[in-house]
């Protein structure tokens, strides 16, 4: 066995069923109580249910977070923070208003409890993206992972049945990136393995049944440990080529995840055999990138970032910022490759084992 290095994250965890009626407990154990319920303007009357279970510790409700955290939104949310006197942030949703809450946190050092109703798996990461004049970057620090993290089952049970699928191969990608990262070892590549197995039986279920509470159940247990995994060790090509394509053309966060991936580990392949195996082996099937395409048909995602508004005319541009600043990947980064692999996420043409290479 190679010599590996595990940090093991300090992160509270809250799993199962009605678990939302301990959020004032798990405020009282922060020693909080002016907590900020944090929300996207689509899910503001679900943050209003959430400050009213907080009672006399709610001083409010900030229902202004979007998508890739832009910096001037954080800035009008930092206003309401230092307005209201908070000394805790609660946010209840997805990607988009988990990382507000990071981002706040970087800037203030406030505790955070997330309470995540998709399965993005930001709430598990010390990971921040934040978007400033079309650019998006990202940074790693503990200052931003949430203390406590509430998972509900029955929070998901209304996601609908397509983003619940999109959702979930984004916190696939995670798990996939993992079992070749640089800095892998064995307690994360078991996770990874475990993590995609849970959300690849249960997504096609949930496309066909949502309210399926078993197959919710163990979606949202392969997101905790696909974002454990994202939270843990390093990311590489897929997770650049999402940033890229989010923060300079702002395309949607899990459902451009879901069409790059099978395209992002198909360029991999050759330098990555051993994931490979590994993520069929999760999948189900001999080819892990065409098992991953199929998995997106399956439970009804989008297939083409054309389907998004990503242009011919885009993959030039997205090329050359993907490959402007070097970082690492178990395969080398060539423009000619990246250029292939967005022409075929562009047009959905089904991947191919090395589609992203020269040959």
């Amino acid at each position: 066995m190679q010599p590996f290095v595990y940090d093991g994250l300090p992160s509270r965890v809250v799993f199962g069923q009605g678990t939302l009626a301990q959020l004032r407990q798990e405020l009282e154990h922060l020693g909080c109580s002016r907590a900020l319920v944090l929300a996207t303007p689509q899910q503001q009357e679900q943050a209003s249910r959430v400050l009213e279970l907080l009672g006399d510790k709610g001083v409010g409700v900030y229902a202004d977070a979007v998508m890739h955290t832009p910096v001037e939104v954080t800035k009008r949310a930092l206003q309401v923070v230092k307005e209201l006197n908070v000394d805790c942030t609660v946010a209840i949703g997805g990607g988009s208003t988990i990382g507000l809450g990071k981002a706040i946190a970087l800037r203030t050092g406030l505790p955070q409890i997330a309470i995540p109703t998709t399965y993005a798996g930001s709430e598990m990461t010390p990971i921040l993206g934040e978007t400033s004049d079309g650019i998006k970057t990202t940074q790693r620090t503990l200052d931003v992972l949430p203390e406590t993290v509430i998972y509900d089952v029955d929070l998901t049970l209304t996601l609908p049945a397509v983003m619940s699928g999109t959702s979930g191969i984004n916190a696939i990608a995670h798990a996939v990136e993992a079992l070749y990262a640089r800095d892998c070892n064995p307690v994360i590549a078991l996770m990874a393995e475990e993590g995609i197995a849970a959300l690849a039986r249960s997504l096609p279920v949930i496309a066909n049944n949502p309210t399926n509470v078993e197959a919710r159940s163990d979606a949202l247990y392969g997101a905790w440990l696909c974002g454990t995994c994202l939270g843990s060790v390093g990311m590489s090509l897929h997770h650049k080529l999402c940033h890229t394509l989010g923060g300079s053309f702002n395309l949607p966060h899990a459902e451009t995840h879901t069409i790059v991936l099978p395209y992002a580990l198909a360029y991999n392949a050759p330098a990555v055999t051993e994931a490979m195996a590994r993520i069929g082996r999760a999948l189900g099937c001999d080819d892990a990138a065409a098992g991953l395409y199929d998995l997106g048909r399956a439970v009804g995602a989008p297939s083409a970032l054309s389907e998004l508004g990503f242009s011919v005319d885009d993959v030039e541009r997205a090329t050359e910022i993907a490959t402007r600043n070097p970082y690492w990947n178990p395969r080398d980064v060539e423009a000619k490759g990246i250029h292939r692999l967005l022409s075929d996420a562009q047009s959905g043409k089904r991947p191919q084992a090395d589609s992203g290479g020269d040959q």
